[in-house]
């Protein structure tokens, strides 16, 4: 296949290598057996070269981000906390629990002080600045647990959207996971990114928001990370993450 127009950047296979891919030699093989895609076109030429920050690479369909000394990790926020690296009122905060980062931190987005789960941190602006605007719709988990017995008519009233008092919301996906002695479990993902929306929603709905906890965002899962730590993304997520806003 043909390479890359441009003749400057660097050679694709050291791109592989340095994003920790595989050895070089590894990486030009698995150039040559075509497992590697530059802007959707598979290349096989070791003489390839790409400009590593703006070309989308793929490797067997999965995005290599950039190598790069940024930070990108993920954080399970516990309730009582904060959504702010230093809160002027003296509450507890994030920079509480990234104690002994050297970077300069900030969070993508918010969680209520009362909600607890998955919040991304990093340094990267650029990207943090996509996956918070609402323009690009990164949907969002949710696992609360509500007051009262939730119909299954509850869902198909969600997913057709409701009238709150900032406008029309609607969710993506509802399920009721488990109800018992007057109370429900459900989870809930959508993309709309405004104030408290998914107590309001819920609370609109009749059903009052006890505990919630973001579960995922957009690729990542929340999975079984401990409450009040913290553990660095995964290549593999990061570069899921990139996809996800399409940068």
């Amino acid at each position: 296949m043909t390479e890359p127009q441009s003749v400057e950047g660097v050679r694709l296979q050291k791109v592989l290598a340095q994003a920790g891919i595989a050895s070089r030699r590894r990486c030009e093989q698995l150039m040559a057996e075509g497992h590697v895609e530059v802007n959707g076109e598979i290349i096989t030429q070791m003489g390839a070269r790409v400009d590593p920050v703006n070309d989308v690479i793929r490797v067997d369909g999965r995005r290599v981000p950039p190598a790069t000394d940024q930070a990108y990790l993920l954080l399970n926020k516990p309730r009582g906390v904060v959504t702010s690296m230093s809160d002027e009122r003296g509450r507890p905060d994030l920079q509480s629990l990234l104690a002994g980062r050297p970077e300069r931190l900030f969070h993508v987005g918010r969680l209520d002080t009362d909600t607890s789960g998955l919040l991304i941190v990093t340094n990267d602006g650029d990207l943090a600045h996509k996956l918070a605007h609402p323009s690009f719709e990164v949907a969002k988990t949710y696992v609360a647990l509500v007051a009262g017995d939730v119909a299954d008519s509850v869902g198909t009233r969600l997913l057709e959207g409701i009238e709150l008092d900032d406008g029309p919301a609607q969710v993506d996906r509802f399920r009721v996971i488990d109800r018992s002695r007057g109370r429900s479990l459900v989870e809930i993902e959508l993309h709309i990114g405004r104030n408290r929306i998914v107590r309001r929603i819920l609370d609109r709905v009749g059903h009052p928001v006890e505990e919630l906890t973001r579960t995922a965002f957009g690729p990542l899962k929340l999975g079984d990370l401990a409450v009040g730590t913290t553990r660095e993304l995964s290549r593999d997520e990061i570069g899921a993450l990139f996809d996800s806003v399409d940068t």
